[in-house]
Formats: structure tokens, C-alpha cells, sequence
């Protein structure tokens, strides 16, 4: 039974929870502790590294895409207590958010020759674009899987990349930042093997997530490849749903596995 679902998106990035629907969410799927973990942003109604609404532990986290050099990845950092650089940092991400955003938004535009009713703001990310598109009653998409693979994913023609800091100075800001840092999702990437050899200089890894090559169902050696990073680098295992709506609880940690965590966020 999932515990702890420690990888949560709200409205404050691109997903559809707001804050004060988080334990409503919670008690629908019988979890106790969630982890807010915004892409590149700081929740701002989050004023502790851990604090309890409604009976729910809410951990202050955030995930930040960083450059390794050979591919991109996604830090985890849990109980936040925020430092000016993080602030910082996460502002100037936030400004190339928007105007990536703009960029992509005129680029779909042009494209289905439509116009899309979205502003380019703090948060924008890829999903409000694909949402925008295939609510939009001109346009022939009805999933956003289909507006990735066709549009605004990675090698699509309305791609815009963003500018991410490198690893290194994301694990600093992390470290200085947060109680635990972590790698999200270690199989999704291009090159599981040298994501997860990033752990080296890492506290965590996520071990449990239910979509995109999750760790339990990976083909191959993939779950093999995680488990063996956990061991080599002494790592605390972490896991969540990475929701973007409503529904929570989908993948995360049980209680034993959580005490861990709880542990260390405590320290």
C-alpha cells in the first residue's frame, strides 16, 4: 500500500491540483504524506520544509532539470528551506520558461494555423500547451500524447529547448537547499546507465513510478541496474506518481519504506 506519493505537480508548475485540493487528493487514494515537487519553481504557499495540512504531511520539494553534458535529467530535492540561490535560480529558469513558452506557443500557431488562448507565464510548461491544443475545436489532436509525438516533443517541429542549469551547480543548489536530493525517474532517460552513475553524488533515487519503463516492469536488466546503484552509492530509494491531475498514490513508498525518509527530512 502506497505511504508516501513524493512526486507531485500542482497549478504552481503544469499540473491541474492546487494546493488546497492536495488532502482532499491525499484521502481519496490513502495516502498520508506527499511531496510537492514543482518543475523549476519554489511553492510559495509552502513556508516550512515539511509541514501538515488537514492531517497530511506535505513535503516542500521541487524538481529541476539540470545538464549533464550528454543528456538531461531531473533532480528530486525534498524539504526545502529555500536559499537566495535556489531563488534565484529558479527565477531566471522561470523567465526562459515563459519566453520558451511564447516561442512555442508561435510556433504551433503558425503551424495549425490557429490561435491558442494562452499567455506565456511563470510555470507555463509543455502540458498547458498540448492541453490548449487539443481543446482547441480547430485542431484534429485529441490526446496530448498525440500533440508530443507529433508537435512540441523533443525532436518535434515546434520544440523550443530550454535553458537548464548544468548538474553540478543544480546538486549544489540542491544540497544547500533541501534535506534530500534525488534522481527522478532513472530508466525514462536515453541512457539509464549514466543517469544512474549521476547518483554517485546523490542521496536518493526514485524506485518507484508507474509509467515510461517503471523500475518494478523494466525490460532487460533495468530493475537490476537501479537496485545495484541503491547498493553502490547507499542511496535512500524514493518513489511517487508523478502526478499531474488529481490522482495520487499510483506509485510511491509504504510506510517502512518511507521512515527512511522521514528520517532524514527530520535531521
Amino acid at each position: 500500500m502506497v505511504h508516501a506519493d513524493l512526486h507531485v505537480h500542482t497549478t504552481n508548475s503544469d499540473g491541474t491540483l492546487t494546493i488546497d485540493a492536495v488532502p482532499d487528493a491525499a484521502h481519496d487514494a490513502g495516502v498520508t504524506a506527499v511531496a510537492i515537487t514543482d518543475h523549476d519553481r519554489l511553492h510559495p504557499a509552502l513556508d516550512a520544509p515539511v509541514t501538515v495540512r488537514d492531517d497530511i504531511t506535505v513535503i516542500h520539494g521541487i524538481e529541476l532539470r539540470v545538464d549533464t553534458g550528454p543528456q538531461r535529467v531531473d533532480l528530486l530535492g525534498y524539504g526545502v528551506h529555500g536559499t537566495d540561490a535556489l531563488t534565484a535560480e529558479c527565477d531566471r529558469i522561470q523567465r526562459d520558461r515563459r519566453d520558451r513558452g511564447r516561442r512555442i506557443i508561435d510556433r504551433v500557431e503558425a503551424r495549425l494555423g490557429v490561435s491558442l488562448p494562452l499567455e506565456p507565464r511563470p510555470g507555463l510548461g509543455r502540458p498547458h500547451i498540448a492541453r490548449a491544443i487539443t481543446a482547441h475545436p480547430d485542431t484534429d489532436y485529441d490526446t496530448m500524447d498525440a500533440v508530443f509525438d507529433s508537435l512540441i516533443g523533443n525532436d518535434g517541429p515546434c520544440f523550443v529547448a530550454r535553458d537548464v542549469p548544468d548538474f553540478e551547480t543544480g546538486v549544489d543548489l540542491l544540497t544547500d537547499a533541501c534535506g534530500l536530493v534525488g534522481l527522478a525517474h532513472p530508466l525514462r532517460y536515453d541512457d539509464p546507465q549514466h543517469a544512474l552513475a549521476l547518483c554517485a553524488a546523490l542521496d536518493a533515487v526514485e524506485a518507484h513510478y508507474p509509467y515510461d519503463r517503471p523500475v518494478g516492469t523494466a525490460p532487460d536488466d533495468g530493475a537490476a541496474l537501479v537496485a545495484d546503484a541503491i547498493d553502490t552509492h547507499d542511496l535512500i530509494p524514493t518513489g511517487g506518481t508523478d502526478a499531474h491531475d488529481h490522482t495520487l498514490g499510483t506509485a510511491g513508498l509504504d510506510r517502512d519504506a518511507y521512515a527512511a525518509v522521514r528520517t532524514r527530512l527530520a535531521g
